[in-house]
């Protein structure tokens, strides 16, 4: 099995070493996976659970003081599952996954998502909250007026481009996975790019690709799409590359992307500050 997994684009991390060394062993342990799907949700489970990245516990803080999840993923076979505006989920992509292979649907939202997990056996109800966010949140003084209150103050702190993922493909099939709290400050119920297949993560007979950063650019580019289809003509490396300079030019967002063909080839790419990433496999 190959494996990618990435942290998300953004600034400079705190604690880079911590941060590598935790993607090194999410990539070493998915590589022991039974397939591709089981794969790159073995690899974001920890990075779901660990403060150090923007998804699930420790996670970017909404208008409202809460954290709420989303993801979604694909496979090569057309496999699709996303769930988002999940409060108090840390393992959203397991969500996904439930969406993708026990409904009809592409994708649930909100309190309908949080039941489905129950349902399934997955954690809810879980505080997401660390001290350092907590702290972060009211250090911003959030509003405790109406709606037009609080769109003000977003207008003013909405930030953030931080998002996990990973793509792994055991030569045959293949499946990516994208998994976030979002962005900073953002207004309640905000949904970014993560759960739309397309923009934050798609998979084809190509590759396929996990996407991070500016959510709302990337949405209306189609980053991860675009990346995909440029490996009928460029290698995986040269394919992120042009792809992210094409979203550059087209929209001037910040955004990574890691891509991975079915060959076990990994292209990655970022304009941001930095961007961490591991790949596992075979060779």
């Amino acid at each position: 099995m190959y494996v990618v997994v990435h942290g998300g684009a953004g600034g400079p991390p705190e604690e880079p070493a911590d941060r590598q060394s935790t993607l090194a062993d999410a990539a070493d342990t998915a590589t022991d996976a039974e397939g591709p799907l089981e794969a790159v949700l073995a690899a974001v489970r920890p990075l779901e659970r660990n403060p150090r990245f923007n998804a699930g516990v420790g996670g970017a803080v909404q208008s409202d003081g809460v954290v709420r999840t989303e993801a979604g993923l694909m496979t090569d076979d057309g496999t699709i599952g996303a769930a988002c505006s999940m409060a108090g989920v840390a393992h959203a992509a397991d969500v996904a996954r439930v969406v993708a292979t026990e409904t009809p649907h592409v994708c649930l939202a909100g309190d309908p998502a949080v039941e489905l997990a129950a349902a399934s056996g997955i954690d809810t109800g879980e505080d997401l909250l660390t001290d350092r966010t907590r702290g972060r949140y009211e250090d911003a003084e959030p509003p405790t007026g109406d709606v037009a209150d609080r769109l003000a103050w977003v207008r003013e702190h909405f930030a953030g481009t931080d998002t996990v993922g990973a793509v792994a493909t055991d030569g045959d099939r293949l499946a990516a996975a994208t998994s976030t709290a979002g962005r900073w400050f953002a207004l309640a119920g905000r949904v970014g790019d993560v759960p739309q297949i397309g923009a934050g993560v798609y998979a084809g007979d190509r590759g396929g690709a996990s996407v991070t950063g500016e959510g709302e650019a990337i949405a209306r580019f189609g980053l991860a799409r675009r990346a995909v289809d440029l490996l009928e003509t460029f290698g995986p490396r040269q394919a992120a590359e042009e792809a992210l300079a094409e979203f550059e030019a087209a929209t001037g967002g910040r955004a990574g992307i890691v891509v991975l063909d079915h060959a076990g080839h990994v292209g990655s790419e970022y304009n941001t500050a930095a961007m961490q990433a591991s790949r596992a496999g075979p060779d």
